[in-house]
């Protein structure tokens, strides 16, 4: 491995984030974004080719070291790995909302939840999940909210293209009709 690589990978072994590209190009003047790049993909290379349990990830608008997902579930259950509070229904309702309309108002946030959600917006940016991202033109300026790069860490999405269209989110909760009785029946007589 060249030492730009080895450079790279004690940066990313030590940040508890994703290091954008541009942050790793700062730790050598002297490297060009290609030689940076190359040196990605090589350290990248190592880690799938040699085996190991880790590997180099782009993910929340920058690269990480992280645990192979073969290797999550028996780390979470010895407790070595520091998991994250689970985020209530509110919670996830609210960030799907932002994830999906940013830039968002908390009034039209409450009008499509039919609640209050001020407690939830100030957990969700106390987390660092959603942040101010400006303000509306609308009566009184209201703040408008946003989802942060924690927020693309958290659920291992490069950038927000990668959300799951709403198209297929209808189709993937579509909630089964009920079977009708005749449907029963016929089902039971074939049987």
């Amino acid at each position: 491995m060249n030492s730009l690589a080895k450079l790279l990978e004690a940066a990313l072994f030590a940040s508890p984030r994703p290091i954008p590209t541009e942050e790793l190009a700062a730790l050598d003047a002297e490297a060009s974004p290609a030689a940076v790049q190359s040196a990605l993909d090589e350290l990248r290379e190592h880690y799938d080719v040699d085996g190991h349990a880790v590997e180099l990830v782009d993910a929340g608008g920058g690269w990480q070291i992280l645990t192979r997902p073969e290797y999550t579930e028996a780390i979470e259950r010895a407790q070595m790995a520091h998991r994250p509070r689970r985020l209530s229904p509110a919670a996830l309702e609210t960030l799907a909302l932002v994830a999906y309309r940013q830039p968002i108002g908390r009034a039209e946030i409450e009008e499509i939840r039919g609640v209050d959600v001020g407690s939830v917006l100030k957990s969700l940016h106390e987390r660092g999940l959603v942040d101010v991202v400006g303000r509306s033109e609308g009566l009184g300026r209201p703040l408008l909210y946003g989802t942060t790069s924690a927020f693309l860490e958290q659920f291992a999405l490069r950038h927000l293209e990668e959300l799951p269209r709403t198209d297929e989110l209808a189709i993937a909760l579509r909630v089964r009709e009920p079977e009708t009785l005749a449907e029963v029946l016929s089902t039971d007589e074939a049987s």
